[in-house]
Parts: structure tokens; sequence; C-alpha cells
């Protein structure tokens, strides 16, 4: 989700440049709310469960998509390389992302690790566009939106005539998930801020099943998993004043609407080039570790079994940076 989320600054930027040119995004419906600000673009939603599975369903994929005069491959994955193969066959130009796998590998190397700031996702579709011809000198940065929202968020949400926080505390791998018995901590120190509204963001049984227990404790703690879509989570998004996340798609959402982020690493690193677009770089959380980074999506096994980049890091670490950003008193004392 995170590295769809990026693709949506870079059209605005193409869009910008050539109103007149017809864009087709192709990705699934659900993820279509990252695109509201490009404006005047189009969709084809895949059925990869069904008439899109497997060879075959490449191949009618390939048939249903019709033809373009460019296609940018901004995944690069067997899928996407399959379906550039077929398109190139009609006369199709074809550019593709430069994944900078071997500078990640140096990144993430057990031992001799080269700790550079690596080219961002954004500017590395950037330059596949840039490849087909496009002028795209820069990619401006993402204003403050905030969007009217529908009559179920606002129900949910309740009146904003506080601090609204949004904790977006999951990942898809462990390496990237700080402790949650300590994010529980995080949450309740963070609802005795005087005013504050806490709104936790996430997925599926097992998230939703956490974020109720928590939001359980406090009357100002709200979970939102499984109770609004994804592009009415983008509205109650833009209409906070500040999110804490991982290195997750929370991250990534709060971006596109401008919304500042405090987030969490642990066995990744913003130097990979995944930081939230736009970020401030004083806003991430962490601890320098001779083991860190060790995965550049967080997906292998701890070298120590215990993920101790991630328990290093203490609530009050995040608490403080909040409350810094927010400018408000970091409350006293520990969560009863």
């Amino acid at each position: 989700m995170g590295d769809v989320a990026m693709v949506a600054p870079v059209l605005v930027a193409l869009r910008r440049n050539y109103p007149n040119l017809r864009i087709t995004v192709l990705t699934p419906k659900f993820l279509q709310p990252f695109f509201r600000e490009v404006g005047n673009i189009e969709f084809f939603a895949p059925d990869l469960k069904g008439r899109h599975k497997g060879v075959a369903g490449l191949l009618r994929l390939g048939r249903d998509l019709g033809r373009f005069d460019m296609v940018a491959d901004l995944h690069d994955v067997l899928r996407s390389k399959g379906l550039c193969r077929l398109m190139k066959l009609r006369g199709t130009r074809i550019e593709r992302i430069d994944k900078g796998r071997a500078e990640k590998k140096m990144l993430t190397a057990p031992e001799n690790k080269q700790r550079v700031q690596l080219k961002t996702t954004v500017e590395r579709y950037r330059e596949v566009f840039v490849r087909l011809g496009f002028d795209l000198p820069e990619i401006p940065l993402p204003s403050r939106i905030r969007y009217p929202m529908s009559e179920a968020v606002a129900r949910l949400a309740g009146a904003h005539d506080g601090t609204w926080i949004g904790v977006s505390p999951f990942a898809q791998h462990e390496g990237k998930i700080y402790p949650l018995d300590k994010m529980r901590e995080v949450m309740l120190r963070l609802a005795r801020i005087p005013g504050a509204r806490i709104f936790v963001f996430g997925g599926g049984d097992a998230e939703k099943a956490y974020a109720e227990e928590v939001a359980a404790l406090r009357d100002n703690i709200v979970s939102v998993i499984g109770r609004i879509r994804l592009g009415q989570e983008m509205e109650l998004i833009s209409n906070l004043d500040l999110m804490v996340s991982m290195d997750s798609s929370g991250l990534h959402m709060s971006s596109l609407v401008g919304l500042p982020v405090v987030s969490v690493w642990g066995a990744t690193h913003p130097f990979a080039g995944f930081y939230g677009f736009g970020q401030d770089p004083a806003l991430a959380v962490q601890v320098d570790m001779p083991c860190r980074p060790c995965s550049v999506y967080g997906n292998k096994p701890c070298l120590f079994g215990d993920y101790r980049c991630m328990r290093q890091i203490t609530p009050g670490m995040i608490v403080s940076r909040v409350c810094g950003r927010l400018g408000v008193e970091i409350p006293s004392g520990n969560a009863d």
C-alpha cells in the first residue's frame, strides 16, 4: 500500500505539467482513493483471483487493457514484467523502476554496512517518467489538505474540538512493528493530553481485537478498524493534527495530505528510501545499532530473535516526540 501511495505525488506533478495526457493506473480498486489529487485519471482494477489469475489470466489482462503508447512499470515484479513483454510486442514503449537492489543490499549487509541515504522511492518513480521523455524536474511536496468528512466519518470521529492524533501501530512484517504492549502505553499516555482524541488505524481481525481492547480503556481512544473504508480513512487522516505510524501505509497515507507523522523504525531505516514524502526527518524515532538496518522491508528474522531495535525505543521517546511536534506538555508519569 505504501508503494502505491508514493506513486500519487509523481502523477500529480505529471498531470500538472501535461494536462491533456491520458493516464491509466493499473491498481486494485480499494487503493484508488490514494489518487484523489491527481485529477482526470482512469483506473483499471485487475481481477487477480479470477479472470486475471495465473499465466492465462495475465494474457487476458494484456488483452483487456488494450493498447498504450507508453507503460511505466513502477513495480518491477514477475507479473508486471510479463505484462510489459506483452505490451512491448504491440509496439508500446516500456520503462521500469530501478529499485537500486545492489545499493540496498550494501545498506543492509550483516557487516560493513554502507549507511548512506539512498534515492527515495518517489525519486525512483520520477526517473521512470523522465526516461519516457516527460519533463519532471521535481516533485512538489504535498500541500496540507483537509477533506470534508462524510456523514459516517463525522459520526465516528465526533466534534473536532481538541487535538486529534492517529496511531497506525501495525505493519506487514514483525521487524517494523513496535511491541504492542509498549504501543498500548504510548496510546494511553497520549490520551492524557488535555482535549486529545486518539484514533487507531489498521486492518484484520487480530488488529481489530487489539485496537478495541485499547479503546475500551479510555473514552477518548477510538478504533476505526472495520468501521470505515479506505477512502473514508483518508478523510479522517486529513483532519488529524498528527499521526504516529510504523514504516507502513499509515506513514504514506498521511504524507499524501501533508499530515506530520512521528514514525517508529526498527529493522528498516529511512536511508532505504521509504521515508514519508515531505516528512520531517527529525520526527523519525529510532535507535542506532550496529545491526540496523538488517532489512529493506522488515521481513528478515532478527539476528538476536527479539527485535531489540524496537524494544530499546521507550514509550516516552515516542510520546516526547509527539508532544514536541504538537507543542503541548508531556503527560507526566506512566500510563495507569
